[in-house]
């Protein structure tokens, strides 16, 4: 009887040791993802640079693509590359602008 104690203490605090292992890891990821951006609010930031799109979903998608790897997002709706210079040189196989 003392053994099957054992055995079910520890299955207890083995799963309990995991469940604080995966939390721990999904908090890890919810703070390197924030960071990774740079704190910037890559969604908000990218609505304002595609408000005048004639394509506005495209342009969101592409916006939030070189917000995400850039960290920044160029001030006004067209131009103004100098201030993110990742934003400005990224571009697609055709090696046209990628970012809007």
């Amino acid at each position: 009887m003392v053994s099957s104690r054992v055995v079910l203490f520890s299955l207890v605090f083995l799963l309990l040791t995991l469940c604080l292992v995966e939390s721990r890891q999904v908090l890890e990821l919810n703070v390197s993802g924030a960071s990774k951006t740079g704190g910037i609010d890559c969604g908000g930031a990218c609505v304002a640079r595609c408000k005048d799109s004639s394509r506005p979903n495209l342009c969101k998608r592409a916006c939030g693509t070189c917000c995400s790897r850039c960290s920044c997002v160029p001030s006004g709706t067209y131009g103004n590359y100098d201030s993110c210079p990742c934003y400005r040189d990224m571009t697609t196989r055709g090696s046209q602008h990628k970012c809007p």
